[in-house]
């Protein structure tokens, strides 16, 4: 089953810490999917920085997806990716990747929402929900009610992105999402590993509340 709680690494809002220093710290603090993010750079450069992020989600039995490049997600035998609505395509995507693989999908409406899922996604990451860091303008947002609407219209997982905190994950939940997707609020707080583990609480607490 698809974990609740997805760490996306980050080097762009924080330069402490390595791709692989924040998987290690957010398994350790109770996250079970790694997203590896890294927009920027050469293939082989984030090659370089995926490698070890693949190796501590293996030897922590953790989900490992890659954000975008469904290559490096082959080379290093990653789980699955998740993929944007200008990378490629997904029918081609799950083609290449098999039935087996998580398919992440991102998704800001209603219709893309349905079509991910009609092309074999195996959840969707919907938002942003709120407004944070890195989904900055406000007027994009889809708050709790637009979150209900895709919930209640896909059968797959709905994973809620964007300005998600601990005090929203209970309500993000109530909405009808699967889980949540988290970066600048675990990758630029003061430790990490804390910060993952009050949204592993949280989470867990409110799955028991929604049954």
């Amino acid at each position: 089953m698809l974990g609740r709680l997805h760490v996306l690494t980050d080097f762009v809002f924080q330069q402490r810490f390595a791709h692989a220093d924040l998987a290690r710290l957010a398994i350790a603090g109770g996250a079970d999917v790694i997203q590896f993010r890294q927009k920027d750079g050469t293939v082989r450069a984030k090659l370089h920085e995926l490698r070890p992020v693949a190796s501590a989600c293996q030897d922590a039995g953790a989900t490992l997806l890659v954000d975008d490049h469904l290559d490096l997600a082959l080379a290093v035998g990653a789980d699955g990716v998740h993929l944007g609505q200008t990378d490629l395509p997904l029918p081609d995507a799950r083609r290449i990747l098999g039935p087996d693989a998580v398919l992440g999908a991102t998704a800001t409406t209603l219709a893309q929402a349905r079509q991910a899922e009609a092309c074999g996604a195996t959840y969707l990451g919907f938002g942003p929900v709120f407004s944070g860091r890195s989904k900055a303008s406000p007027a994009s947002t889809k708050g709790l009610r637009g979150l209900a609407a895709v919930c209640a219209a896909v059968s797959i997982p709905v994973v809620a992105i964007g300005g998600v905190t601990v005090g929203r994950v209970a309500e993000v939940l109530g909405a009808g999402a699967h889980g949540v997707a988290v970066m600048t609020a675990i990758s630029t707080a003061a430790d990490p590993e804390q910060a993952t583990r009050a949204f592993r609480v949280a989470l867990d607490e409110a799955t028991q509340q929604t049954g």
